[in-house]
């Protein structure tokens, strides 16, 4: 078996892997997207020995009957199961280490994950400090955002209509 040193760096992996694209996930159990995002980013299936069917068998073949998750245990006899398939010139303890190395640090890789450009016209329509209007009361100068009371409509009750010059002053025309 593996050191320890290297079980807690594979089980952190799993755990990692486990919580990896949805947000009510504890790291306790692991999906079977998430066993095959392991696979493939730990390069564990590598296409010719190791398919995404293997992978899926194997997935299927570790979980409980009715369940739809794996425990950490169940990763690692899946783990012992795909070992001899992708190390197949090593004998089954070589190949549990080597499988354990391969996995063990890991976390899942983001490809593909879009980034913003800010060019041309997109530079332009977000320039806060060219804002007019009601819009330029949702920034401060600085450009970031105010939240809701940027956009809270404050409301007058003065009794004058908005932009009214002499508001205020009624009182003061008229004497009692």
């Amino acid at each position: 078996m593996a050191g320890s040193a290297e079980m807690a760096s594979l089980e952190e992996s799993f755990r990692k892997f486990a919580i990896y694209g949805d947000t009510k996930a504890t790291g306790q159990e692991m999906n079977g997207k998430n066993w095959a995002k392991l696979c493939k980013d730990c390069k564990v299936s590598d296409g010719k020995s190791v398919t995404s069917t293997d992978v899926d068998i194997v997935f299927s073949k570790v979980k409980g009957k009715t369940a739809r998750v794996i425990n950490y245990e169940e990763f690692k006899k899946a783990l012992e199961e795909l070992a001899p398939k992708r190390f197949k010139d090593k004998s089954k303890e070589e190949a549990y280490e080597a499988i354990c190395q391969l996995v063990a640090g890991k976390e899942p890789i983001n490809v593909g994950v879009t980034k913003a450009k800010t060019v041309g016209a997109v530079e332009r329509l977000t320039d806060t400090s060219k804002y007019t209007g009601s819009h330029k009361e949702r920034f401060d100068e600085s450009g970031k955002g105010k939240g809701k009371s940027g956009r809270e409509n404050i409301v007058d009750t003065s009794g004058y209509v908005s932009a009214y010059k002499n508001a205020g002053t009624y009182d003061a025309k008229v004497k009692k």
